[in-house]
């Protein structure tokens, strides 16, 4: 009859598995009894040997983890691989290179940080013949300007700037959106006389209309603040001549049907609610007059138009007709947002 004490221990199982397998093994294989015990002894002798030569050269300490770290990097320098000082360059050494390199810069670019217009409109500025360099034509748009090179466009010489510039305005009324007028009007350029470099408004606003308004020499950020596909947000406080009715708010927020095409909005809410005349309207569409054209379609008059928020960008602290720079927190907002 089976005895469950006669069962052997699962320890001594285990021992004499291992005792048939090394068995088998030849004691170049690390086979027989003393094959740990040699190993070990093996091992132990190596770090006698290496502490003592340490101790003669008057270093008994244990390496640190940085002296290991060390070590191996440098056991890996001439194996193919970079050294770790072949991968970290000097900082004053990679500006310098940086400079280098903007120096040569893609003719489309350099036309577009003067501020003329955006690179893809440089571009094809420079393919349709429009621009010269050094006295002559040159239609490719990715030709590395040089510091000594004379660039050209309309017979006019284009100063690259030292460094792009980034200005928000509270425009007031009676001022026009553009950089020159024939008529001799108020435009918005009156209001920055102080400024060097030659800046641009992105977008526009009405005469009546005041607010927020950027102006930059940065033709690339113009282009993306003003294309359609990256939807650009804009918020206006609206005040009309009479309390907008229930029936009008929910036609606007459905989407009016204009003469070129279809006014959707963001968001629409009564600023104040004891005031329906005082409306606040988000959009993202950038149509000519949008804002006094909605309402208009359903017969209302704009008295007061505000634009109190532009590309996340607020009017906080800034009073009317004053302007001033981006930090360097909008302007990494700006250029990143989607």
């Amino acid at each position: 009859s089976f005895n469950k004490d006669d069962r052997k221990p699962r320890a001594e199982k285990r021992d004499d598995k291992f005792n048939r397998d090394d068995k088998k093994r030849t004691p170049k294989d690390g086979g027989g009894k003393d094959y740990f015990k040699n190993f070990d002894d093996k091992n132990r002798k190596k770090k006698k040997e290496d502490f003592k030569v340490k101790k003669e050269e008057g270093d008994n300490e244990r390496p640190t983890t940085n002296d290991r770290k060390d070590e191996y990097k440098a056991n890996r320098t001439g194996t193919g691989k970079r050294s770790f000082k072949e991968k970290f360059v000097d900082p004053e050494k990679r500006f310098t290179e940086k400079e280098l390199i903007e120096e040569q810069m893609p003719l489309n670019k350099f036309i577009s940080r003067a501020g003329y217009c955006s690179r893809r409109e440089a571009a094809d500025l420079i393919k349709k013949g429009e621009v010269k360099v050094n006295g002559e034509v040159l239609k490719e748009p990715g030709y590395k300007v040089l510091e000594t090179d004379v660039v050209t466009y309309q017979d006019e010489d284009v100063t690259q700037k030292e460094k792009p510039v980034y200005l928000l305005l509270n425009k007031a009324k009676d001022y026009i959106t553009t950089t020159d007028d024939p008529e001799g009007r108020k435009t918005v350029m009156d209001l920055f006389k102080d400024v060097d470099e030659r800046i641009f408004p992105v977008g526009r606003l009405d005469r009546n209309t005041t607010g927020l308004l950027l102006l930059t020499n940065d033709g690339h950020l113009a282009q993306r603040l003003s294309h359609p596909k990256f939807k650009n947000k804009k918020v206006y406080q609206v005040k009309l001549d009479k309390p907008l009715t229930e029936p009008d708010f929910e036609k606007i927020l459905a989407g009016l049907e204009l003469e070129d095409g279809k006014a959707l909005i963001d968001t629409l809410a009564y600023s104040n609610p004891e005031n329906k005349s005082e409306i606040g309207i988000e959009i993202h569409i950038g149509k000519n007059r949008i804002v006094r054209r909605i309402f208009e379609y359903l017969g209302y008059e704009v008295k007061q138009l505000d634009r109190v928020m532009y590309a996340g960008l607020t009017k906080k602290n800034l009073p009317r007709g004053k302007w001033r720079a981006l930090t360097a927190q909008e302007l990494v907002f700006l250029k990143h947002f989607k």
